[in-house]
């Protein structure tokens, strides 16, 4: 009879368990869905009345935009009037940490001049940082991407990463965000990104198509034959298992200076280590 019940007692506790595991998959489901759904209402936000009045319904009070320069996003677009010209956007990928408090969103954006009726004459891809809010509304923290020349569609399709987010995590991300830099200035970015990257990352740059995958990345960074330092002070935000790294960046060739610009990275934490899941290097000289 013992045994009996410790049997029956170890499957009602299994059922719990279960079900408790299916109540947590279903809320990030649930989070992740509600963070595309912003993203895409913002878009139509913009389309139904214009870029302005949309971009200041959906920032944090203290939200960043790179125009290329690092920029705060609220006085900027308040500085703004509105105008005839229609940017168009859509979420392609999307992921957010396990709590549903922070999340990103990435895809695909078009620019007419005109308005919805003329043709585009602007392409590339965004990268926004959505932080929730205590009211559980999503807003944007930064807002990023690229300019490059006309893809051959635009898409409104997405999809997510396949490996779910951990939440015990024993290292901050900032440690791992140390290291990184640390291995960069030694060995070079590339050995850096060799032993950081997410075998799916995703890395942006001017003039060019999103780069998709880890050997793609190091492949570019390799034949690019160039030197990469960063400032010493970079700011960090986390949650649980997904945080972004700011910093800014020095290119030079041949010991020349070539270019300056921003560089963000986010990072998500898996298999018992964080991964560079998405980087951008924005150009400002």
């Amino acid at each position: 009879m013992r045994q009996r019940a410790k049997i029956i007692a170890m499957r009602i506790l299994f059922c719990i368990v279960i079900c408790l595991f299916c109540c947590v998959g279903g809320l990030a489901q649930s989070d992740l869905q509600k963070l595309v759904d912003t993203e895409r209402a913002f878009a139509q936000l913009a389309a139904d009345k214009d870029t302005r009045t949309a971009f200041l319904a959906n920032m944090s009070d203290d939200a960043l935009i790179f125009n290329p320069d690092q920029t705060k996003a609220k006085p900027f677009w308040e500085a703004r009037t509105a105008n005839k010209g229609l940017l168009s956007w859509a979420p392609n990928f999307a992921d957010i940490s396990s709590k549903g408090i922070l999340g990103y969103t990435t895809g695909n954006w078009e620019y007419r001049a005109k308005g919805k009726d003329d043709a585009p004459t602007g392409f590339g891809d965004f990268i926004t940082i959505w932080l929730r809010q205590p009211d559980g509304k999503y807003k944007f923290v930064i807002d990023i991407g690229v300019g490059h020349p006309k893809p051959e569609k635009y898409s409104t399709e997405w999809s997510t990463s396949t490996s779910s987010g951990q939440k015990d995590i024993s290292r901050p991300t900032a440690d791992a965000a140390i290291e990184f830099y640390k291995l960069a200035a030694a060995k070079g970015v590339a050995r850096a990104y060799e032993k950081f990257a997410d075998e799916n990352i995703r890395s942006y740059r001017e003039d060019r198509f999103p780069i998709l995958g880890k050997k793609s990345v190091i492949k570019m960074l390799k034949s690019d034959k160039a030197e990469y330092s960063f400032a010493k002070r970079s700011s960090t935000f986390s949650s649980e298992d997904i945080s972004y790294n700011l910093n800014n960046y020095t290119k030079t060739i041949d010991g020349k200076v070539v270019e300056k610009g921003t560089f963000l990275q986010i990072w998500k934490f898996y298999g018992g280590k964080w991964h560079i899941v998405l980087d951008i290097f924005k150009p400002v000289t």
